[in-house]
């Protein structure tokens, strides 16, 4: 099937719609993008590939994104544990932290700490940066991505790559240059910098109307019974 990519601007702009015109709360979209994360790691990594996961989360939305996705891993079945070394100042992400310590998911805020999860786990959540990044990295993030290149464990990527510039995609050098994810879910619609991904792709999301689709010129995805996920795949013009 062929979708359309959005661009940061209108992707922010989309989201603001949906919260001042479509009665949607931050909180109701995040718990939607989380859902979808987790459902796309049930799908590549099912809980007898193995069960500790590590989900890398930024400051901002798509670390909560993350945060919510553990939350949704760990009633699967699953081991997470966050990687979390520079905390979001939302009393929304302190409510989800409360959330994850009822369920005994770790949070770990230091590099000793990292290195440990990061040798025994089976997959990563790439739950860093999403489609606002545009450089440059900040500590600790350049060793954190560099970590993640080196890894030998599967990467799934939350809505872009981190490190990668959404319209430009992957950065000519340095931390990134060679990041790669075996996996990526898009969030809500693809990002311009997908024409460069080469593994796995999915879009998650399903809550858009048509009436906000047409007005940003996207394709409505048909998800499949109750799923919040679907494959996809890019085509020679980078379409997906």
């Amino acid at each position: 099937m062929s979708l359309k990519a959005i661009s940061s601007k209108d992707a922010a702009s989309l989201d603001q719609d949906l919260m001042e015109m479509g009665g949607w709360s931050l909180d109701q979209l995040m718990e939607l993008a989380g859902l979808s994360v987790s459902q796309a790691v049930y799908r590549v990594h099912p809980p007898s590939a193995g069960r500790n996961i590590l989900v890398i989360c930024g400051p901002g939305n798509n670390g909560g994104d993350g945060l919510v996705a553990a939350r949704h891993l760990s009633q699967y079945g699953y081991t997470p544990s966050i990687y979390y070394p520079k905390p979001g100042k939302k009393d929304l992400y302190t409510r989800l932290q409360t959330q994850l310590r009822a369920l005994f998911v770790p949070i770990l805020t230091n590099d000793t700490e990292f290195t440990s999860a990061l040798k025994g786990t089976s997959l990563i959540v790439d739950a860093i940066f999403g489609f606002s990044f545009g450089g440059p990295l900040r500590d600790p993030f350049p060793e954190i991505i560099s970590q993640m290149e080196k890894a030998k464990v599967p990467v799934l990527a939350v809505d872009a790559p981190s490190s990668w510039d959404v319209e430009s995609g992957p950065p000519k050098e340095g931390p990134g240059s060679g990041f790669m994810p075996e996996y990526l879910i898009s969030l809500t619609a693809p990002k311009p910098c997908v024409r460069f991904y080469r593994g796995r792709h999915f879009v998650g999301g399903r809550f858009l109307t048509k009436d906000v689709a047409e007005k940003y010129g996207l394709d409505l995805p048909k998800y499949p019974g109750i799923d919040q996920v679907l494959e996809v795949g890019v085509d020679a013009e980078g379409r997906l």
